[in-house]
């Protein structure tokens, strides 16, 4: 006989759902859904629950949510959840996607490092994560030189300034993820990095993911009195402007890197000396000035930088039991060591001239 099977997604800015099955014979069987959504009419629950009933158990989240949508009449109205919401909880129902309680998590308060070794850690704890040698991580950058951090696909010349770099001693890293380049001084940003297993986001979209693993800071800031939100792909902003931005990597073993990095006292006429930021990129946000974009959570918030770190540190470990960690040797090596064939070598920094 087979037996029951549970699961729940809390759409992120929106109502639960909740998905009950069995699986028989490789195929899903007494399907409920149910939860706290609002849907118009209300026949059309019998024809989600109907849509899945007899889908392969090994379908992904897309494939369900694309079965659900095509069984929907016209004119049905999903309001607070979606097809891919749905998609997701059985997913999880199945044991094939994951919520953050279904993990145990640790937490790396700020340790200072060069910046090609944070961002060659970024690698390490990744790919530890995905194998399965250490728990999904939070960890807090801290550094000392002044350092511009690329994107894994911005091309050097497009993005420096080579005068600026000169002029200030500037350190420049390239990461592995995507998205735009870090202008970073001690002291002047708040950067983390998230690794995690990618059945946590699994059945979401990009874009979806990057405001669902964020959910936590933006708590961390709401309770300083900051209200911080996405605005699409992967900026973070407020009323009074761009306060940070997001990036991501997967990996083949299955771990995946979250990285963020929030202004807190940014000096915006150095940064524009080293970074070329053209009208192109500007022309789309709404303003002329990259200064104006960069909006330091200094200015926002009046509190020092521990202050707004520790509230995010003790905000993740409440919300998802996390326990204190530290970096081991062996990864500390490993990073050493990526530096030496990797991060700190001119082949990969300019691979993109």
């Amino acid at each position: 006989m087979a037996s029951e099977l549970h699961g729940e997604y809390k759409v992120h800015g929106g109502k639960l759902v909740v998905v009950d099955l069995e699986v028989a014979d490789g195929l899903l069987a007494g399907v409920s859904v149910s939860g706290d959504f609002f849907l118009e009419p209300d026949e059309a629950l019998a024809d989600i629950n109907r849509a899945l009933t007899g889908l392969p158990a090994e379908l992904p989240a897309t494939a369900m949510a694309d079965a659900i949508t095509a069984a929907l009449p016209d004119g049905v109205v999903l309001f607070g959840f979606s097809a891919q919401a749905v998609a997701i909880a059985v997913r999880r129902a199945l044991a094939k996607a994951s919520s953050w309680l279904d993990h145990e998590w640790d937490v790396i308060a700020p340790t200072v490092l060069p910046t090609a070794v944070n961002v060659a850690l970024d690698e390490v704890l990744t790919g530890e994560v995905g194998a399965g040698r250490r728990n999904p991580t939070l960890r807090f950058w801290d550094w000392d030189e002044p350092s511009v951090v690329i994107g894994s696909f911005q091309s050097v010349r497009n993005e420096l300034d080579p005068a600026g770099v000169e002029k200030y001693g500037i350190q420049v890293v390239r990461r592995i993820s995507g998205g735009g380049a870090m202008f970073m001084e001690a002291g002047n940003c708040i950067t983390y990095s998230l690794y995690l297993l990618q059945s946590l986001v699994d059945g979401l979209t990009f874009e979806d993911s990057y405001k669902f693993l964020d959910s936590w800071v933006m708590a961390a800031l709401e309770s300083i009195g900051v209200q911080a939100f996405y605005v699409p792909l992967n900026d973070i902003a407020t009323d009074q402007g761009k306060i940070g931005g997001a990036a991501q990597k997967r990996l083949s073993n299955g771990g995946m890197l979250h990285h963020v990095t929030m202004s807190y006292d940014i000096d915006a006429d150095k940064m524009v000396q080293v970074l070329r930021i053209g009208q192109e990129k500007l022309s789309d946000k709404g303003t002329r000035s990259a200064k104006k974009r960069v909006d330091p959570l200094r200015r926002q918030t009046g509190l020092p930088r521990a202050e707004i770190l520790a509230r995010m540190m003790e905000t993740f470990a409440a919300r998802y039991n996390a326990s204190p960690s530290k970096l081991t040797e062996q990864e500390l090596s490993a990073a050493g060591r990526l530096v030496e064939t990797k991060f700190g070598t001119p082949a990969w920094l300019n691979r993109i001239p």
